[in-house]
């Protein structure tokens, strides 16, 4: 099991969705057309509000995975499965990808680009501080399963 841990889970303590949301928050506080009162200008709340619904789909899309394979999604809790198949056939993080893309969306629909700043605080720190986690307890689960998925499936997308 993870060096990290010394039990069955990548030992990530602070939920991704919380990771985006409060740096996106923070971001938006910041300064946004929606903390001033005001609705961005059309063409950005269109843009904003495409991305928003694209990132919120590929997490739906993301989710049957879990039960189809019977695994948690919790990235505190065990893996039983490599779920390789669906958008996990594309990247390997479609979740954070669409929680990215998502938050990205809000950034631009409240023209903010101190959330979008967040978005991208936010990718690094999901990036390094939780999927550096689960790929390092992925690998020691299930072994060579798993690095031949890396092998043809990118991170991200």
């Amino acid at each position: 099991m993870p060096e990290n841990s010394g039990q069955d889970h990548p030992g990530v303590r602070i939920p991704p969705p919380l990771i985006f949301g409060a740096l996106l928050f923070a971001g938006l506080w910041i300064s946004s057309a929606w903390i001033e009162g005001e609705m961005a200008p059309l063409s950005w709340t269109v843009a904003g509000a495409v991305l928003a619904l694209t990132g919120v789909l590929l997490i739906l899309f993301s989710i049957p995975g879990f039960f189809k394979h019977d695994t948690n999604i919790e990235p505190w809790k065990p893996a039983s499965a490599i779920i390789s198949d669906g958008v996990y056939a594309w990247s390997r993080n479609p979740i954070y990808l669409g929680m990215a893309v998502a938050s990205s969306g809000l950034a631009i629909a409240a023209k903010s680009w101190p959330g979008l700043a967040g978005v991208a605080i936010a990718v690094l720190i999901v990036r390094h501080y939780v999927i550096a986690r689960e790929e390092r307890y992925l690998e020691t689960r299930f072994g060579e399963e798993y690095k031949a998925y890396t092998a043809r499936v990118r991170r991200w997308f």
